[in-house]
């Protein structure tokens, strides 16, 4: 099946930016969507954004509307979450997520980079 691994996460100053990646391996060509989640310490894992992966739509948690951009290379098999004006409650261990159609649909979700955004 997929799999899924993120990369980039690491320690921001508050305002600043930082992009996070999710590469997408094994049998891709089923995959229609991918996103990203988060999760901080002691809440649950939320949505943040995901994007089709063969048309052009992109959804947004209202929470990070205006400063994160998620985009996808196909070529690459990669999405691309770009996180700008970066906030202290944006600290949150970031997964990755594929949702995989066919005949019995599923989601893989990668092991998670962490982000911590400094005051």
């Amino acid at each position: 099946q997929v799999q899924v691994a993120e990369s980039g996460g690491g320690l921001v100053q508050a305002g600043g930016s930082r992009r996070l990646s999710c590469a997408a391996s094994g049998r891709t060509s089923s995959m229609y969507c991918m996103g990203w989640f988060r999760q901080g310490a002691g809440k649950e894992r939320e949505f943040v954004a995901n994007i089709n992966w063969n048309g052009e739509g992109t959804y947004y948690a209202d929470s990070v509307k205006g400063r994160f951009t998620i985009s996808r290379d196909n070529g690459k098999n990669t999405v691309y979450l770009q996180m700008n004006s970066l906030k202290p409650e944006d600290t949150a261990v970031y997964y990755c997520n594929a949702n995989v159609g066919g005949p019995t649909p599923y989601n893989v979700w990668g092991q998670g980079t962490q982000v911590t955004v400094s005051s």
